[in-house]
């Protein structure tokens, strides 16, 4: 079964890549989906907005600038720690994946060029799936 999975896919390398990384991004949108609070993170973003337009407000007063810039810090960070569950779940699997399919693709035309057409088709449905599960 495996061998006939690699045969495939060295025989059709473009369509293959293409459909790893749509899959892949797939798998990552649906952990974010499932992990995430989106709520939460919906609200950090929103307030680093207004902190960004109140940034611009006062930029004559470098205190307030300071105060906002603090505050700001603290909802990235906040952000960071609510991405890194998700993270930690889909990167080992994606890292052996990554390695098998170089290994793969190393004998094909696409041997040169197969993680940019990864990395495209990840990058496109990336943006689909983020609308498709409504994600931050």
């Amino acid at each position: 079964m495996v061998f006939s999975i690699i045969t495939l896919m060295q025989t059709y390398p473009l369509y293959s890549v293409i459909a790893i990384g749509v899959l892949v991004t797939f798998f990552i949108s649906l952990v974010n989906n499932l992990v995430l609070d989106k709520q939460r993170m919906k609200e950090i973003k929103s307030r680093q907005k207004e902190i960004q337009a109140e940034m611009k407000n006062h930029k004559d007063n470098p205190d307030k600038v300071k105060e906002l810039y603090s505050e700001m810090m603290s909802h990235t960070m906040e952000s960071m720690k609510h991405s890194f569950k998700p993270m930690l779940i889909t990167m080992i699997p994606i890292l052996l994946l990554i390695g098998f399919i170089r290994n793969v693709y190393a004998v094909t035309d696409l041997a040169a060029t197969w993680l940019w057409w990864y990395i495209g088709a990840a990058i496109l449905s990336s943006l689909a799936f983020r609308k498709l599960f409504d994600l931050p």
